[in-house]
């Protein structure tokens, strides 16, 4: 069997995982969760998430991962612990579903960079939108999507993933601060800051239920936890790397990249069409973005920076949810990495044909309310109660943590985190169910 991939440098790690956690649940769904749930209110929530659960929880799959050098799947059987490979069957299943409904809405954005560069949108967002999204146009643009994220995968880790995230991950920051700064110029952006700083913690009182799953799927979706991507991207690590350092970068590059997508989009909203008229499903961001920019001089110019920023930002999260499960293929069975991205990605498109046809928020829901926190929750229990010595000795590799820090961590994954995640759990599952008994899916 051939030798195991890796990365070619820390910094090539971090680029990758980098653009695993910065994709369209940053720069398409963050903005958009956070008008449809309270404005600032959902982001004091989401920043107390992404720290004090998903940095805890990042730090979880990457010892599992380093520590086993294997994917999600084969890892727990590789540590000794083969009745527990369910915990991360589940995380891939959840990265193999997600991807096949993330492609559809990556094809979505393909046919608004179209738009954007024809006027499209301009005249009529919603038409626009229907045309484009569900049916055979948005079965074409999800084929490009897939095409192009089976096509880096199959290059491979290297030469692959890492060249391709070291170049999309600079040009989406790049981007997204001149698309911020330029936002700051427009009349009526202090409408937007003031709803998107200013919270209302009334507001949070009152949703608090809607708010708390939303900002906790949120978090662990934009820092790719419970896919199994973080555990297979740290097999790939050298011991020496700091893991706790690496994690503390990636969850404040993460950070920073959504922050600045709702200092682009708020400016936006609130000098055009109101930030009210972002809140809403999946389709309701593009088509209040796409009459935000009809109504700006040069829209279009505009709107074209926008989406080129969230196709970057979609495939660098792809690559690594197609990784997942192509990286378990590959180790077990020794095929080669381009036929089993080839054969993934197939299967993920056809499954993807379902939500091209009106079926995303049932996929998203899915995925983000109930298994990526069943996900998470395994991986706690597993690490904090069962393979805790292990775990601990992995975590200080590389790094002069006190005895103190981690055990302090080793707690926090015992009790914190399974804690909040069963509560997440909870209400994203009941509402989930609601879902689906009121028919609101169909």
């Amino acid at each position: 069997m051939a030798q195991r991939e890796t990365w070619t440098s820390r910094v090539g790690f971090i680029f990758a995982a980098v653009g695993s956690a910065v994709g369209l649940g940053n720069i398409w769904s963050f903005p958009f969760q956070t008008a449809s749930n309270g404005g600032a209110a959902f982001l004091v929530v989401y920043l107390l998430a992404v720290f004090l659960i998903g940095f805890p929880t990042m730090l979880i799959e990457f010892v599992i991962g380093r520590r086993s050098k294997q994917n999600a799947i084969s890892a727990f059987g590789e540590l000794g612990y083969g009745n527990w490979t369910f915990a991360g069957a589940l995380g891939v299943a959840s990265a193999f579903i997600t991807l096949s409904f993330y492609s559809v809405v990556g094809g979505w954005v393909i046919s608004y960079i179209v738009g954007s560069l024809t006027g499209g949108y301009l005249g009529d967002p919603g038409t626009f939108f229907g045309a484009v999204s569900s049916g055979t146009v948005a079965v074409g643009a999800h084929a490009v999507f897939m095409l192009v994220t089976v096509g880096i995968v199959a290059f491979g880790v290297a030469d692959g993933i890492e060249r391709a995230t070291k170049f999309m991950i600079p040009a989406i920051i790049v981007l997204l601060v001149g698309l911020a700064a330029w936002a700051a110029t427009l009349s009526g952006a202090g409408a937007g800051y003031a709803y998107y700083l200013s919270p209302d913690f009334g507001v949070l009182a009152a949703n608090f239920g809607d708010i708390v799953p939303s900002a906790m799927g949120q978090a662990f979706f934009t820092l790719s936890l419970g896919f199994g991507v973080m555990i297979a991207y740290a097999s790939y690590m050298g011991r020496d790397d700091s893991l706790p350092a690496d994690s503390a970068i990636i969850v404040v590059i993460n950070t920073i990249v959504a922050l600045l997508a709702g200092f682009a989009v708020f400016p936006i909203l609130a000098a055009t069409s109101g930030v009210g008229n972002a809140s809403g499903g999946a389709g309701t961001a593009f088509i209040a973005l796409a009459g935000a920019f009809g109504q700006l001089p040069v829209g279009w110019l505009i709107g074209l920076v926008f989406f080129v920023v969230l196709l970057f930002a979609a495939l660098s999260s792809s690559i690594s949810l197609l990784e997942a499960p192509t990286s378990y293929v590959v180790d077990t069975y020794g095929t080669s990495r381009a036929t089993v991205a080839v054969g993934v990605g197939a299967v993920a498109f056809v499954l993807g044909i379902i939500p091209a046809y009106g079926y995303v928020g049932l996929f998203n829901d899915l995925v983000f309310d109930v298994l990526l926190p069943l996900a998470v929750l395994f991986i706690s229990l597993f690490v904090g109660w069962v393979a805790d010595a292990e775990s601990v000795d992995e975590l200080v590799q590389g790094t002069r943590l006190s005895s103190g820090a981690t055990t302090l961590w080793l707690w926090w994954v015992r009790i914190v985190v399974p804690i909040a995640v069963l509560v997440t759990l909870y209400l994203g599952v009941t509402g989930f169910y609601s879902g689906l008994v009121s028919g609101a899916y169909f």
